[in-house]
């Protein structure tokens, strides 16, 4: 059986963050077969391509970590209906400098969770446009609303209404 590497950025730069909470679920429901890497952007200064002749040493640390995985999973909030800052600072880092696009033919897939009634759907679909830009090959499953919360409750009131 093959073994596969998978790079997670979590979104939110919180500690406490429950997107962050959400990708330690995920990968302690991942199967064997999956090692679950949490890549970092806490330490990248802004993107200014400026940078581009050479990059510090956290932006190429950055870059080597996304090189070693086989694929990447975003675990992120949203933040006033978009991607979080953070977040999207670190996507520019890793697309450049122009032809070193470490997004490049790397599969993708993006999940988040948030209090909201729409979580976050507008965050994810900006980070899937982004992506696509990136030629990142991207995985998506759409639950249409459905979370295991929400099934639970409906199951319970269902069977209770028995």
């Amino acid at each position: 059986m093959h073994n596969y590497k998978v790079g997670f950025f979590v979104g939110s730069l919180a500690g406490a963050s429950i997107n962050r909470l959400l990708a330690k679920a995920l990968v302690g429901f991942a199967p064997p077969e999956l090692q679950m890497t949490e890549i970092s952007f806490r330490d990248l200064p802004l993107y200014s391509y400026d940078y581009d002749d050479d990059f510090p040493p956290a932006a190429r640390a950055f870059k080597d970590a996304i090189k070693a995985v086989d694929a990447v999973l975003f675990v992120t909030p949203e933040y006033n209906r978009s991607i979080p800052g953070g977040l999207k600072n670190a996507i520019d880092w890793a697309s450049r400098p122009y032809g070193q696009n470490s997004f490049t033919r790397k599969p993708s897939a993006v999940i988040g969770t948030s209090p909201g009634a729409i979580g976050t759907a507008i965050a994810q679909q900006q980070l899937r446009s982004v992506l696509s830009f990136c030629n990142s090959p991207q995985h998506s499953r759409c639950l249409h609303g459905s979370s295991p919360v929400r099934r639970a409750e409906s199951s319970r009131s269902s069977s209770s209404a028995t």
